[in-house]
């Protein structure tokens, strides 16, 4: 009896003895490679093959059906392409070609998984300050040696400063230089995959869509989530995280993760998420100086024709006036090259930038814009007037949105509590008194947190 023949009639020996989902979920996929004894059998998941060593039912199952077949007492290698060791990289093992099901030699760190990185994201355009130097260092570390040194590593720090950036630097710079798989996801796409596979919790055809979760976020090198804290709030997912992180963890595999916040602020994360998110580095990412922020422009139009006829001084006044992110950065840069392709100037001087900034800008508004946004998208969430909120009026529905917008103001922006003040009507003291009564109520409120959650990400997008 052949290879292939023994493992047809092993198959079909198994699937007469185990249920239909536990045999797609679990057996299908085994092939025989050869005859001898111990047998070798080959599976195409490291989660299946640990599963079934891990269960004595299934062992006993293996060597019965082997023994009804064959007539003889086997014992069995269970083995798969994941289960090797690095320094045996570049080594290929057969594994099953599900086109014809034979077995082909094949990179056993092969690249086709989809990554999701975004390859215009790399370290060579990642422009570096003061703000964000160590950050960029780490990060550089962590590609070069992932696993190794800084794991998790964890960035922290305001909407649309580079977080993302050097995620996808890291991701890109491992795929570049090794043979290691990587996985980037936003915590949205956590949730998304994890509400699919329990959807259909008491459905026995959910056992599959389990098991590629599992494969998906378990058998690569490095897991990539942007945005740790959208997952304070949903408490199943977190315990699934929970067991990936600690899976891969124990398997030195690289974990890479961002936030809004330090992982101490992360109040809604129980404290062994809280533990194990300092147990590498954890490093900010400040908002650009004014240095880094003139870097970021030009470096935006290196190599264009407009470049030549930029005067220094109108990055200067870009910088100056621009939030402290680089979105508001290139948002400006952007309406300047609108403007500049329609009048086709001889050069851009302060003057045609004020021109073509004013309704970028306004007239010195620009200090307000953040706020204002922030204003018009809580008003507009809790079914308020704008003007109410700048008012001393006192009632609940008002006095609780005004108290989350000047919250998101302070999370968010880099105003001073004076200014935020400034904007709704009220002194240093109270708007800190809003704050803290904000912060203390979501340890409890599960709703406001949502809410809140919502609102900021309408704010900052």
């Amino acid at each position: 009896m052949n290879v292939d023949e023994l493992t047809t009639n092993f198959l079909t020996s198994i699937q007469s003895k185990v249920s239909s989902a536990i045999y797609s979920t679990w057996f299908k996929d085994i092939q025989v490679l050869d005859t001898d004894n111990p047998i070798t059998l080959y599976i195409n998941s490291d989660r299946k093959r640990q599963h079934i060593l891990n269960c004595p039912d299934y062992i006993d199952l293996i060597e019965q059906c082997l023994k009804d077949i064959t007539n003889k007492d086997y014992s069995f290698e269970l083995v798969t392409d994941f289960n090797i060791n690095d320094e045996d990289e570049n080594e290929t093992t057969p594994i099953i070609n599900n086109k014809d099901n034979s077995i082909e030699n094949y990179d056993i760190k092969y690249k086709n998984l989809n990554s999701n990185l975004k390859p215009e994201y790399r370290f060579d355009n990642f422009i570096v300050g003061d703000s964000n130097r160590m950050a960029h260092t780490a990060a550089l570390e962590v590609a070069k040696h992932p696993g190794k040194t800084y794991n998790p590593f964890f960035i922290y720090g305001r909407s649309g400063i580079g977080k993302t950036h050097l995620m996808h630097a890291i991701g890109n710079y491992i795929v570049e230089n090794s043979n290691k798989t990587v996985l980037y996801v936003t915590s949205g796409q956590f949730i998304e995959d994890f509400t699919e596979m329990t959807r259909k919790h008491n459905n026995s055809d959910n056992i599959p869509l389990i098991e590629h979760f599992k494969e998906k976020y378990r058998n690569i090198d490095v897991l990539i989530i942007d945005d740790i804290q959208m997952l304070q709030n949903a408490e199943k997912t977190k315990d699934e995280f929970f067991q990936t992180y600690d899976y891969l963890k124990n398997n030195d595999k690289q974990i890479i993760l961002s936030s809004d916040t330090t992982p101490n602020d992360l109040n809604m994360f129980e404290s062994r998420l809280q533990t194990r998110f300092n147990w590498g580095v954890s490093i900010d990412i400040k908002p650009p100086e004014q240095e880094l922020k003139i870097k970021i422009l030009k470096n935006k139009i290196l190599g264009m024709e407009i470049a030549n006829l930029v005067k220094e001084e109108v990055y200067e006044y870009i910088a100056t006036n621009s939030p402290s992110d680089v979105r508001s950065l290139e948002g400006a840069l952007n309406r300047l090259l609108v403007y500049t392709s329609l009048l086709l100037p001889e050069e851009i001087d302060l003057k045609f930038a004020e021109e073509a900034l004013i309704d970028f800008f306004g007239s010195k508004q620009y200090m307000t814009n953040d706020l204002a946004k922030i204003r018009k998208i809580v008003a507009e969430y809790y079914d308020v007037t704008e003007d109410s909120l700048k008012s001393k009026k006192r009632t609940a529905n008002i006095n609780k949105a005004r108290q989350v917008a000047m919250y998101i103001a302070k999370i968010t922006t880099n105003e001073t509590i004076e200014r935020i003040g400034q904007e709704f009507g009220r002194d240093h003291a109270t708007v800190l008194h809003g704050c803290d009564k904000v912060e203390k109520e979501m340890k409890t409120n599960n709703e406001l947190n949502r809410e809140i959650m919502e609102i900021k990400d309408k704010c900052v997008n």
